[in-house]
């Protein structure tokens, strides 16, 4: 009797094994199975001049996409490297592996076709098939209008080649795994009237992200009711911890007390040049939001996303902003 109960267990015990292997097969060697779109960008004026200001400061891809100068407020770009890639996201920040920002001027995707930059961008999947890690907010991406992501293809392709090669990304387990599955087919919706400034304001938050650095994480996902409520840590390269802040209508902990002027001119003090000369001490406060990008954007662009962030869910959460690393 106990033989065959044995027996019996030993045999569901492979299968679940088989099971369990042929899952992660599937996941690791058929995954992700986002097909190319017939898609060719035409260059026109209009795209990129489009695809110009939502690249630099919308989306802001030129902040990720470039080499970032981390001991200045703010880690403005570094002149001359726009588009070359470069910045890490690595262990040491937090992540589970070492991802690098892809060199998106002519040398790094001179012999990507449209249609492949163009699922990169909205599905997350790379020339070959591998997936992107979401450090890239991809999911939301595919979310907006085709016509912004063509404007940003027509704008990337105007970019200056620069000749750098870029590291190999490096996923720890079980992200090796997991992001196989991460990338989806977009579902893309038609950009809102302008007149329509809380749909318009809704958009602009999408595109820019906001919602990926403003709420905190556990397990890789959103946690529920905290949306836009701030928190999530980011340790500096120069040393601590920021905070994001609270960007919801809470009237003690989120900017339930500012004006729409007061949100606007919160941007427009960052167009000041001398910031992106400004030098950080090690171990004292920084920001990786890229202000002096984000300054220039158009102000009723600035407004409408003042107006949705007014309609989003108030959030009770108070943020220390910075804190120094016990280990520095």
């Amino acid at each position: 009797m106990n033989k065959r109960i044995f027996k019996i267990s030993r045999n569901i015990v492979l299968v679940v094994i088989i099971i369990i292997s042929c899952g992660a097969a599937y996941i690791k060697f058929a995954l992700p199975s986002i097909p190319l779109e017939e898609i060719h960008v035409a260059i026109t004026a209009d795209r990129v001049e489009r695809g110009k200001y939502l690249f630099n400061h919308v989306a802001a891809c030129v902040s990720c996409h470039s080499e970032r100068e981390e001991n200045k407020f703010t880690m403005p770009v570094k002149p001359g490297t726009e588009g070359a890639g470069g910045e890490e996201f690595n262990r040491q920040r937090g992540f589970p592996g070492s991802y690098t920002a892809a060199n998106i001027t002519p040398y790094g995707l001179g012999q990507w076709t449209d249609a492949e930059i163009f699922r990169a961008i909205t599905s997350g999947v790379s020339k070959d098939g591998h997936a992107l890690f979401p450090i890239m907010p991809y999911l939301h991406y595919g979310t907006v209008d085709k016509e912004d992501i063509f404007s940003i293809i027509a704008y990337v392709r105007t970019l200056k080649s620069i000749k750098k090669d870029r590291q190999p990304d490096e996923y720890d387990f079980p992200m090796n795994l997991i992001i196989n599955t991460i990338p989806q087919k977009p579902h893309f919706q038609t950009r809102p009237d302008t007149g329509d400034s809380v749909a318009y304001g809704r958009y602009l938050v999408t595109m820019a992200g906001c919602i990926h650095c403003h709420s905190q994480e556990e397990k890789g996902k959103l946690i529920a009711g905290m949306e836009f409520g701030g928190g999530r840590p980011f340790l500096l390269p120069t040393g601590g911890t920021l905070h994001s802040a609270n960007i919801t209508p809470d009237m003690e902990s989120g900017i339930g007390q500012w004006t729409s002027d007061m949100f606007i001119q919160r941007f427009r003090v960052y167009a000041d040049s001398s910031f992106q000369s400004k030098e950080v001490a090690k171990n004292t406060f920084n920001s990786i939001m890229p202000w002096t990008d984000f300054a220039k954007m158009k102000t009723e662009d600035l407004a409408a996303i003042y107006a949705y962030l007014r309609t989003i869910k108030p959030v009770k959460n108070t943020v220390v902003r910075f804190s120094v690393n016990k280990n520095n």
